[in-house]
């Protein structure tokens, strides 16, 4: 216990080390500036470490958030973006009341593998025009930006700028593989920073002069007549927020032995960093899946690692303002770009592919959409499709087979007898879930069978009815009765007569006599009936199991 504090600190350190670049280049990214991501880095980094639901959480600027700000950037302006992060962080502390997050742990697997390789392929579009030395164009969509820089690059080539991100994105990949626990992101943008300065490069643009130290609070950038124009772009950062922070709770969760983060106090950390980073210049922040599994992996065992990590970047803030202002642009690009490209697991999507042809469809569809609409439209589309496939697949369950009675009534009854009940009493037997996707298609059979006075379903499989699974019941029993066909039901299990009642389905057959606990049952009073109407002449001493 007397060492946690010092693995704390340390870890704190090395997460800061990794972080420093990444605020620089999402605040960069996101249009706001390298300012404004440390500020978000510092200021939702500690108030998402005091007040969140995870103890080993690190928060800040990310990829996924600035593949959403770019167009509010371009539609809003800086005031906009920071207006959206108020608001976003109202409504995360709203999602923290209705205890939203518990639930978000059911969001499909190919979702989200293939919202990640969609947000890595726009981060990885995004710094094209950075890291091919060119002014990129605002607004426009993410693909025609990096066709237009590629192509003024061809014009005007900046072999500079280029050999700066490439360097710093080679350095970083080559460097993970060979020793992963060595920062080589601050390392590769020291290098870049002391080469360009050293050889004199000019045209590899640098972030330029920065503060030093943290603006003063302020609320003059809110303009209460644009909440209206604003407020679906901050339902999008809201739900893109605690989607993002809770994987990365989750991430966290799995990297440790009896660490379990609890997901409505996450949302409450994530909401008042949004609520609160705005007022210091900051853009929205949410969880780090990157910097959170670098702070388990150093050694983290409390809030203490996350908070160390904010203090950190506040004392570069503070002191280091006039070397982070000479850092090249391309460097933070190569940067990014490495990110973006280590956030693609191919053995994950490998797996994912190959697992049924249903997760497939669903993570090709949710990437593409990510990089062609926007990441709330995409996840909403992956849980659309998800959902459309799984109802189909469920659907496929459900089925109806008849029973043959003729073999369970062979040992107790003379062969012309059983000949008889088989031809004027049938029994089927339905499975599996009779709801809207499957009710048709499980009963299309019953309505068309002939030569049948008595008909008995047995409905002790049944795992489910909805109210459209009702109704066709009801349906197929009126069509049958209409044809003189006399229906029983059996078997019902509890939790089944709420919407079979509530739907009138089964209150007549009820007060007939003609619903029953068990099968049998319902076989004594068919043969009672067609005995009364002189179509059987012997009592048969047959039973059948429910």
């Amino acid at each position: 216990m007397r060492q946690r504090p010092r693995h704390d600190l340390l870890a704190g350190l090395t997460v800061a080390v990794v972080a420093l670049p990444l605020a620089l280049g999402f605040g960069v990214a996101s249009g706001l500036g390298a300012q404004a991501g440390l500020a978000t880095a510092v200021v939702a980094g500690a108030l998402a470490a005091l007040f969140g639901g995870s103890r080993l959480q690190v928060t800040g600027p990310t990829g996924a958030m600035t593949v959403v700000l770019v167009p509010i950037v371009a539609a809003h302006g800086p005031s906009g973006v920071l207006t959206v992060g108020l608001i976003a962080g109202f409504l995360l502390l709203v999602f923290a009341v209705a205890r939203v997050g518990r639930h978000m742990r059911y969001l499909p697997a190919p979702v989200v593998e293939g919202f990640t390789l969609g947000i890595a392929a726009v981060i990885g579009l995004q710094q094209i025009p950075n890291a091919l030395g060119v002014a990129a164009h605002d607004g426009g969509h993410v693909l025609a930006v990096a066709w237009t820089a590629a192509r003024q690059f061809a014009l005007a080539p900046n072999w500079a700028a280029l050999a700066v991100a490439a360097a710093v994105a080679v350095a970083m990949l080559v460097g993970a593989r060979w020793r992963p626990t060595v920062p080589f992101s601050i390392l590769a943008v020291i290098a870049a920073t002391v080469a360009v300065h050293l050889l004199r490069v000019d045209s590899a643009a640098v972030i330029g002069s920065l503060p030093a130290g943290l603006p003063a609070p302020s609320f003059a950038f809110f303009d209460a007549s644009a909440l209206s124009a604003l407020l679906p772009a901050a339902v999008a950062v809201a739900a893109l927020a605690a989607l993002e922070s809770l994987l990365s709770a989750a991430v966290a969760d799995g990297l440790t032995i009896g660490q379990r983060h609890d997901p409505d106090r996450e949302l409450v950390g994530q909401g008042l960093a949004n609520l609160v980073a705005p007022l210091f210049g900051g853009v929205p922040a949410t969880g780090a899946i990157a910097r959170t599994a670098v702070n388990v992996r150093a050694g983290a065992h409390s809030r203490l690692a996350a908070l160390t990590h904010a203090a950190v970047l506040m004392a570069v803030v503070y002191a280091a303002a006039p070397l982070v202002a000479r850092i090249p642009v391309a460097a933070l690009a190569g940067v990014l770009l490495a990110t973006a490209i280590r956030m693609v697991e191919l053995n994950s999507l490998r797996a994912m592919a190959r697992a049924t042809r249903a997760d497939a469809t669903v993570l090709v569809l949710t990437a593409v959409a990510t990089v062609v609409f926007d990441l709330v439209y995409a996840v909403i589309l992956g849980l659309v499709v998800a959902g459309t496939l799984a109802l189909r697949s469920v659907a496929r369950q459900a089925g109806l087979d008849q029973v043959d009675l003729g073999a369970d009534l062979a040992e107790t009854a003379h062969d012309e007898e059983h000949a008889l009940l088989a031809e004027h009493i049938v029994a089927y037997r339905i499975d599996g879930p009779l709801f809207f996707a499957a009710a048709h298609r499980a009963l299309l059979e019953l309505p068309d069978i002939a030569q049948v006075s008595a008909l008995i379903l047995r409905m002790s499989r049944v795992t489910t009815i909805d109210a459209t699974g009702a109704l066709v019941l009801k349906d197929v029993i009126e069509r049958l009765e209409h044809r003189g066909v006399a229906v029983y039901l059996s078997g019902i299990r509890d939790g089944h007569h709420q919407p079979l009642e509530a739907l009138d389905v089964i209150t007549r057959l009820t007060e007939e006599g003609r619903v029953f606990a068990t099968t049998p049952e319902a076989i004594d009073a068919a043969r009672l009936l067609l005995h009364r109407d002189g179509t059987l002449s012997t009592t048969l001493d047959a039973r059948i199991t429910p």
